[in-house]
């Protein structure tokens, strides 16, 4: 007995994340993370020229108010930015909650993200203008 072949959709290996919009905000916020991972090795230098002494944090200190380090540093905030705002809008999928027996609304879930970021930006401001 001879059987059919089964179908197999073709996938592009490269261009499969341009078909949806979900799958574009899939690839965004994993490039965005990229961004995070430099910025976060940028905060590491600094704190190793910190532990380096006073002449090693001055330098560090001083290339950050360079040209290129402040148009860097705004890169990389907008790409937290948009990081941040991504995995704001999908923690509903991600992490449902529940009260009870009742789900609470994704709106929920996401305006308390929000308004948990802008407290502790907040407080950030605060602190740091001491």
């Amino acid at each position: 007995m001879m059987g059919r072949k089964p179908y197999i959709r073709e996938v592009s290996k490269t261009t499969w994340w341009l078909k949806h919009p979900r799958y574009m905000n899939y690839m965004l916020r994993e490039v965005t993370s990229l961004f995070i991972g430099l910025y976060t090795a940028v905060a590491i230098d600094g704190v190793w020229r910190l532990q380096q002494g006073r002449e090693a944090w001055e330098h560090f200190i001083a290339w950050t108010f360079s040209t290129e380090a402040v148009f860097m540093h705004i890169v990389f905030l907008v790409f937290a930015v948009i990081h941040t705002t991504t995995w704001f809008n999908v923690t509903p999928k991600a992490m449902p909650m529940h009260v009870g027996d009742e789900p609470l609304p994704d709106a929920a879930i996401i305006g308390a993200h929000y308004a948990g970021w802008v407290v502790v930006s907040v407080l950030a401001l605060l602190i740091a203008g001491k």
